[in-house]
């Protein structure tokens, strides 16, 4: 175990009360991302030298307490427990994985049915000013989401492979961004439902709609027009409890744009807005 979080309330606020890591993983908390007005811990999770090399393997467990709120960004494998009301929003930079890498990670979350969890977990084809396009070994990618203990609410895994007749690159086209957003429980009933009515419409208008003479669709082998951007929604769990948002993009902008759009309307929760440009 490289590393433990832990939130909790203290004076009517949520912090964290304890912190641990060891190399090659550290983490920063730092006091003024969000407004004091706001009550929620944001946890920083960075990697020595920048990121993570051949033989790292970093992983780190979480507890948000009742009541509580916390975000954190993070690139490892993570086991995180979510207490009664509280929040955890994890929101972490896209994955690049390099030529003829290997990566895995492997998320757990442990959810109550009145707390509420966020997860970002994307990926981009790898370092285009190098020519490299899905030109990684492998990458695999699992988030499991159980409720109320034991009970499978989710359960999910993503897995790109080198094959033997077809590339990762002839298998994904034109597309470099892959992406999932996962909203779970009832203080993000507001963005879930947002989300699912403008995906409906932007999806609807990207097909339908002839293409845009500024570019925003490229071709399709059979020379029909298909989106730079294509997502989308489904609901999963008791109660249309969570929505699983799947996208592909052209490009890492257009996914961050995304997400700082659907996402905004959390700053009100968290004190600042997910990936909001300062």
């Amino acid at each position: 175990m490289e590393g433990i979080v832990v939130v909790e309330k203290v004076g009517g606020k949520s912090k964290a009360t304890r912190c641990f890591s060891k190399y090659p993983l550290k983490f920063i908390v730092p006091s003024k991302v969000a407004s004091s007005k706001t009550d929620a811990v944001w946890i920083y999770s960075i990697s020595y030298g920048g990121g993570i090399v051949s033989g790292d393997c970093i992983s780190c467990k979480v507890s948000v307490g009742e009541s509580c709120t916390a975000v954190l960004t993070t690139q490892a494998s993570t086991k995180a427990t979510v207490g009664s009301h509280a929040l955890l929003v994890i929101i972490p930079d896209p994955v690049t994985c390099f030529s003829t890498a290997r990566y895995s990670q492997k998320q757990i979350f442990r959810v109550a049915s009145d707390s509420s969890l966020v997860i970002v977990d994307w990926l981009t084809s790898g370092r285009h000013e190098s020519g490299e396009k899905w030109d990684f070994e492998l990458y695999k990618s699992t988030n499991n989401i159980f409720l109320d203990g034991n009970e499978p609410l989710f359960l999910d895994s993503v897995l790109l492979e080198q094959g033997s007749s077809t590339s990762i690159a002839d298998r994904m086209q034109d597309y470099q961004v892959i992406a999932m957003v996962i909203l779970v429980g009832p203080k993000l009933k507001h963005v879930q439902n947002q989300v699912q009515e403008d995906v409906k419409k932007m999806m609807t208008k990207r097909f339908y709609a002839p293409a845009s003479p500024c570019g925003t669709k490229i071709e399709s082998e059979y020379g029909l027009p298909k989106p730079a951007l294509i997502a989308s929604c489904s609901v999963f769990g008791p109660k249309d409890l969570g929505v699983v948002v799947r996208i592909s993009a052209v490009t890492t902008e257009s996914v961050y744009e995304f997400l700082r759009h659907h996402l905004a309307s959390m700053e009100s929760l968290l004190g600042a807005s997910p990936y909001c440009r300062t």
